[in-house]
């Protein structure tokens, strides 16, 4: 190797190893932070939303309008679920084709197709991973749904 290579050789490794040492040196940012929305009640114990990284845990959602119940059954109890899961993914930046798996906790699994029907409408293909399960949610509430979205870009 001649003396101009080695040197530029050199070089390059000293600039790299700055690099590294600046980088090293930086402070650390978890890079999480809380979302939240104008009107929602700032004393509950949890966050509607919570972004780490490039991501996205939304809080499960019932459908509810003002603390309410929406009338009606399933179908409107769905659509105000999503919508303010829609709201939380938005405040964030993030958009409903970045949700990547949502989890729906139904009160009766026998009103699945019923939940599909308005759930559908709210996720374009390719749609994302989902797990369903019956459970006993509280205050009467039908369904209550949570989701994860990554930003891929």
């Amino acid at each position: 190797m001649n003396k101009t290579a080695r040197n530029s050789l050199v070089l390059i490794i000293t600039i790299l190893a700055a690099a590294l040492l600046l980088v090293a040196q930086r402070p650390h940012s978890s890079g999480k932070h809380a979302v939240s929305l104008p009107g929602t009640q700032a004393d509950m114990p949890f966050s509607r939303g919570i972004v780490a990284g490039n991501m996205l845990f939304v809080a499960g959602h019932e459908g509810s309008d003002n603390g309410k119940l929406r009338p009606g059954g399933i179908g409107p109890e769905t659509q105000s679920a999503l919508e303010q899961v829609k709201q939380v993914v938005e405040a964030a930046g993030f958009q409903m084709t970045d949700v990547v798996s949502t989890t729906v906790y139904l009160a009766d699994i026998g009103e699945w197709g019923d939940m599909n029907k308005v759930y559908k409408t709210f996720f374009p293909e390719p749609r994302p991973t989902r797990a369903a399960v019956q459970v006993k949610l509280g205050g009467g509430a039908r369904v209550e749904i949570s989701a994860i979205a990554v930003k891929t870009h």
